[in-house]
């Protein structure tokens, strides 16, 4: 992979944005090294969480300036084929089985912040700031809109999207964007003791399983999620995690998970 980089210690997998002399813009082969990336990480049985990060000063400014002409170029078909390529990457990221962390050590703008939209958890360097400015360049912020409103609200979503103004991140913490803040010389070290605690503390099979039904019950009436929920529930009580779960908890140990 040219512009992603994949690393993976003490169970947790490392997918680091690795175009900083291009403001780790995104263009389709960055999609494509993405999705590969996660896929790999889905696969890598060792690996409980993800965090995505990215070198350089900027996690991510969005489309690069020559993807997006290129976009101007291509065909409707061609268009719709490359969107789906990004709609894929973000489903991806938000219905992967483990937990996946942003760790944003600088500015994440326009498709930068739907990355950071899609994960589960947020960690933010101080002087980061969000936005999604695509309104400013004649463009729809179509594919990102969705994870957006689910974060932060419809509110909060509309003031960001139609405004394209960027906010700093004790205000996208406010929002619902961002889960924690760091100063930046600590943000890698307090995302990696978030990370451990995660591999070290929780079980595998119950983030899947909550993930699954966060995913499948979002928008539903409540009895249709219930029913839902109820099946996972009863799912998960004949996996191996909850026999262990309850095991442990009887002897009055921790589960080595």
């Amino acid at each position: 992979m040219n512009f992603i980089r994949y690393d993976s210690k003490e169970r947790i997998a490392l997918i680091t944005l690795d175009r900083p002399d291009k403001r780790n813009a995104l263009n389709a082969q960055m999609i494509g090294e993405l999705h590969s990336a996660f896929e790999r990480a889905e696969k890598e049985q060792t690996a409980k969480v993800i965090v995505l990060r990215a070198n350089g000063t900027v996690f991510s400014a969005g489309a690069d300036l020559e993807y997006l002409l290129e976009l101007q170029r291509n065909s409707l078909e061609d268009n719709l084929e490359d969107s789906r390529n990004l709609k894929d990457l973000l489903l991806r990221i938000r219905n992967c089985p483990r937990v996946v962390i942003a760790q944003v050590q600088g500015h994440a703008i326009a498709g930068g912040c739907g990355l950071v939209s899609a994960c589960d958890l947020v960690f933010s360097a101080s002087g980061a700031r969000f936005g999604y400015t695509e309104c400013k360049i004649g463009f729809v912020p179509a594919l990102v809109a969705g994870f957006l409103r689910q974060r932060i609200g419809e509110g909060r979503a509309r003031e960001m999207l139609l405004t394209g103004s960027l906010i700093d991140a004790e205000t996208a913490r406010s929002y619902g964007l961002v889960n924690y803040i760091a100063e930046a010389d600590q943000l890698e070290a307090e995302t990696l003791a978030l990370a451990r605690r995660l591999v070290k503390e929780t079980s595998a099979g119950s983030i899947t399983y909550t993930k699954q039904l966060l995913a499948a019950t979002l928008g539903l009436p409540m009895e249709e999620g219930m029913e839902i929920a109820a099946a996972l529930n009863a799912r998960a009580r004949l996996g191996d995690d909850f026999k262990k779960g309850v095991q442990a908890f009887l002897a009055k140990d921790k589960p080595r998970w």
